[in-house]
């Protein structure tokens, strides 16, 4: 993994999800994951609360390292659209910054799978919080 500060999530939900970051910088964040069973929703595929999770994730990753020492970051809003059913098979999530201001940012996160479909596609709102 390439960063300007590399994220300590190996733990929690990220390694519950099998979580590996390729890339983490404030202009990039790269994840890939497999799709397993214990990630299915009844019906045999992807769940779409892992896509949301990885969305907030991408984000919350890529946010951190923008605002660095300044502050901390938390979602206050996450819209993910499923656009592609998946049973198996590697997805790659990509997220992006679409604006960073004193406040707030705004990521956009798109999901691909190995031939390079969107699967999903996301934004996650972030609250830029002060030290404490």
């Amino acid at each position: 993994m390439t960063s300007e500060h590399t994220p300590e999530l190996t733990g929690g939900l990220v390694g519950l999800l099998g979580l590996t970051f390729d890339e983490a910088s404030a202009d990039r964040v790269v994840i890939r994951w497999q799709v397993r069973p214990e990630l299915h929703q009844p019906y045999g595929i992807q769940h779409g609360g892992v896509y949301c999770a990885v969305v907030e994730t991408v984000g919350s990753v890529g946010g951190s390292l923008w605002l660095g020492d300044r502050g901390r970051v938390v979602g206050v809003s996450n819209q993910t659209d499923f656009l592609r059913a998946v049973r198996d098979g590697e997805l790659v999530a990509v997220g992006t910054p679409v604006h960073r201001g004193r406040s707030q940012q705004l990521w956009q996160v798109e999901i691909v799978d190995a031939e390079q479909r969107l699967v999903a596609r996301g934004q996650v709102r972030l609250q830029n919080l002060s030290p404490a």
